[in-house]
């Protein structure tokens, strides 16, 4: 699965995982900075809460981007594939300049909106200039390969992690949530090691990137961006390994990105916040 192509004058919106737990109320850095991406009183955000089913969720996101200024706030209430295929719900996601996909399962997600009109309609938004932003388990479903499922700690194994198909609204990462909160790094090396086209992108809670359409990536929040980079792997043990046996891992890079840290994911190039 991979993203819709750009057509014409058109520029790509950004992609926005956010790791979950993301703050609402005293400071929050992150979903301020969506609302004002998405035009402050212009805003148009569609709000997808398929993932949770707690029934509050939609409606106290409405209030949320409400309270930052957003001009409309509206959540869709997706909970069958027969809903991710009803014209009025497409029709209110095309006007929509934002889409926020909250958290909760992401398998919900994948096997409610997973080939639906929905998610060939937020493929497409995105690539006429809408941003789409998720939080937990609606960052874990954005890029083509989502992370299902895993072991805690942080030694990779044969089997340290299980995917399930993604969005595709990116291609060129992995994403994992709640990241040092839950201690996720093996099952995230275990990841890039099964496809090592892809950096991942480990993100903790109340930390965003905010992934442009020039691929650059800025971290947004109080946490950390943990970026595997296996542009350099010279051997890899995966093939070989079985069940929980530990794997090889030569020549990888990580980099560990802060507030206004930026990371070029086509060229893997790296760079400290402007003022270090």
């Amino acid at each position: 699965m991979c993203p819709a192509k750009v057509k014409g004058d058109a520029v790509r919106g950004f992609v926005i995982p956010v790791g979950g737990a993301e703050e609402r109320v005293d400071d929050p850095v992150i979903l301020q900075r969506f609302v004002d991406l998405c035009g402050s009183s212009d805003a148009r955000i569609v709000i997808i809460p398929t993932a949770s089913q707690l029934d509050e969720t939609g409606p106290n996101y409405e209030r949320v981007f409400h309270d930052l200024g957003a001009g409309n706030a509206v959540s869709l209430p997706i909970n069958t594939r027969e809903e991710a295929r009803q014209d009025d719900h497409l029709d209110t996601l095309m006007q929509a300049n934002g889409i926020f996909i909250t958290g909760g399962n992401q398998l919900r997600l994948s096997t409610i909106l997973g080939g639906t009109p929905i998610a060939q309609a937020i493929r497409r938004q995105n690539a006429k200039g809408v941003h789409v932003a998720g939080t937990s388990a609606g960052a874990a479903i954005m890029p083509e390969h989502m992370i299902a499922g895993g072991a805690k700690g942080a030694l990779p194994t044969a089997e340290g992690v299980t995917f399930a198909p993604g969005l595709g609204l990116l291609n060129k990462v992995i994403i994992d949530q709640h990241f040092s909160q839950r201690n996720r790094l093996g099952r995230l090396l275990s990841a890039v090691s099964y496809n090592p086209f892809a950096s991942g992108l480990g993100i903790c809670e109340n930390t965003a990137a905010f992934i442009g359409p020039d691929d650059v990536l800025e971290v947004v929040g109080v946490g950390s961006v943990t970026v595997i980079d296996p542009s350099e792997l010279a051997h890899s043990s995966m093939a070989e390994a079985s069940g929980k046996e530990a794997i090889t891992l030569l020549g990888v890079k990580m980099h560990i990105l802060s507030q206004g840290a930026t990371y070029n994911i086509s060229t893997r190039e790296s760079q400290p916040p402007a003022s270090c």
